[in-house]
């Protein structure tokens, strides 16, 4: 069993977020699980993820507060409480805080490519 506290968790700093603190609860360099990385976003208000795509799928899930995901076709979504979004491989997608209090987003991811 590996236990990552929050408090212990290391922050990283996903490329093109802006006004979002990024902490890594499980995979590298924290734990090696095989299947997934776990990522925990605390988006400030006005905070967002830039429009981008990466090569892998990702799942979100929220925790608190709202945000909204827009993707490069104009398709937009509020996410809720407890809401839960697949962005598919090579998915061009923004994610914003359009509200005035914190979300808190929990992100799984594959682990990196070896």
């Amino acid at each position: 069993m590996k236990i990552v506290r929050r408090s212990d968790a290391p922050p990283y700093v996903p490329p093109k977020h802006i006004g979002v603190d990024a902490f890594r609860l499980q995979g590298s360099p924290v734990s090696s699980p095989s299947f997934c990385g776990v990522g925990l976003s605390f988006y400030e208000p006005g905070g967002r993820a830039e429009m981008d795509a990466g090569p892998t799928e990702k799942l979100y899930v929220l925790l608190e507060g709202s945000l909204t995901v827009s993707l490069a076709s104009g398709e937009t979504a509020m996410l809720e409480v407890y809401d839960s979004c697949l962005i598919e491989p090579n998915e061009m997608r923004a994610v914003e805080n359009r509200t005035d209090r914190q979300a808190v987003l929990l992100v799984i991811t594959p682990p990196p490519a070896t």
